[in-house]
């Protein structure tokens, strides 16, 4: 099912069709693709680089992996993980967005990164690779933008392989009352008109606040990794619980 009923689900905090999200979403990431970099910048004062660096940590990648790099946009962990994988690894940045996979191909080629990288579009619902394939897949503030969370989460599970794990970084849930009042005035206050300065969109990015406040809160999205196929799920706060990564293991 998607996240609504009768056929509907969120696009922010509209109702929408949910054969129509997928569409309007990709509108969202066309029209940012080019600023999203800088926009990522200034919106999060570059701790944005913070949260990926955890990440990259926690994931633990070893020389001969396979990693998929989830809604990889424009491939801040692929960069990474090219790296630590080495010549004898392999990294697929994946997204369903091709202006995105444009802005992250051009940018990971211009870094020298080649060789261990492949550019996948694909649909998270559907991936389109093999059981048990990889050793660690990453989906980084690209979760909330599916349309059917628990269908990803299940896809993501079917091409991990046994020992593997999955790991989600995603605004979450500040911990605190204050905290979420001063984060919901920056969110839909600062963040559109930011957008709308320096991309040209306060629309795309009222929506990617909208988009945060409806998605799956700590606890409710480590269930639904549970119920997903994974065998141990836990996350970790980070800035108060304004962003979580959710860890998902398969045994």
């Amino acid at each position: 099912m998607a996240d609504g009923a009768d056929n509907k689900t969120h696009f922010g905090y509209q109702q929408v069709d949910s054969d129509k999200k997928a569409e309007m979403v990709a509108d969202v990431f066309h029209s940012v693709a080019s600023k999203y970099d800088l926009m990522n910048d200034l919106m999060s004062f570059g701790v944005h680089r913070y949260w990926k660096r955890f990440t990259i940590e926690c994931a633990a990648a070893r020389p001969g992996m396979k990693v998929l790099d989830l809604a990889g946009g424009t491939g801040d962990l692929t960069a990474k993980f090219s790296h630590l994988v080495g010549e004898t690894g392999e990294v697929v940045l994946a997204d369903i967005n091709d202006s995105m996979l444009k802005v992250g191909r051009s940018k990971l080629h211009d870094l020298g990164v080649v060789g261990n990288v492949s550019y996948v579009q694909a649909n998270a619902e559907a991936l389109p690779f093999p059981d048990n394939h990889f050793d660690i897949i990453t989906i980084a503030f690209g979760l909330r933008n599916v349309t059917d969370k628990a269908k990803a989460l299940r896809s993501m599970a079917r091409i991990l392989k046994p020992g593997g794990k999955l790991l989600v970084l995603e605004f979450s849930k500040p911990q605190n009352a204050l905290m979420q009042k001063a984060y919901d005035f920056y969110s839909f206050k600062v963040i559109p008109q930011m957008g709308a300065m320096v991309a040209g969109d306060a629309e795309s990015y009222r929506y990617l606040s909208e988009s945060i406040r409806v998605h799956p809160d700590q606890e409710t999205l480590k269930q639904m990794m549970l119920e997903s196929g994974f065998d141990q799920a836990d996350y970790v706060n980070m800035t108060n619980g304004v962003v979580a990564l959710h860890r998902g293991y398969k045994f």
